[in-house]
C-alpha cells in the first residue's frame, strides 16, 4: 500500500490538522477503488493506513478514529 501523499508540508499534531488531511485521503482512496465493498469501519481503518505517518495518527490513534467517524458523519462520506 502506497501511502497517500500530503500536500501541506506542516503536519500539526492536533485533530484540526488530521482533519484536512483526512477529507483528501479519503477522496483519492475512493476514486482509486480502494474502499470499495468495505464496512465504515473497514474504510475509515484504510484511510488511516494511508495516513499513518501523520504526527496525530501516531500519537492519539484512538482520537483520529473518532475525528475519522465525525468526518464521514458531517460531510455524507459513507453514501
Amino acid at each position: 500500500m502506497i501511502p497517500v501523499p500530503i500536500n501541506d508540508d506542516r503536519q500539526f499534531n492536533n485533530a484540526d490538522g488530521f482533519a484536512m488531511v483526512f477529507d483528501p485521503a479519503w477522496q483519492r482512496c475512493l476514486k482509486a477503488g480502494e474502499l470499495d465493498d468495505q464496512s465504515l469501519e473497514e474504510r475509515i481503518e484504510t484511510v488511516l493506513k494511508h495516513l499513518s505517518e501523520h504526527p496525530f495518527v501516531q500519537s492519539e490513534p484512538t482520537q483520529a478514529r473518532q475525528v475519522a467517524r465525525f468526518r464521514v458523519r458531517l460531510l455524507d462520506l459513507d453514501s
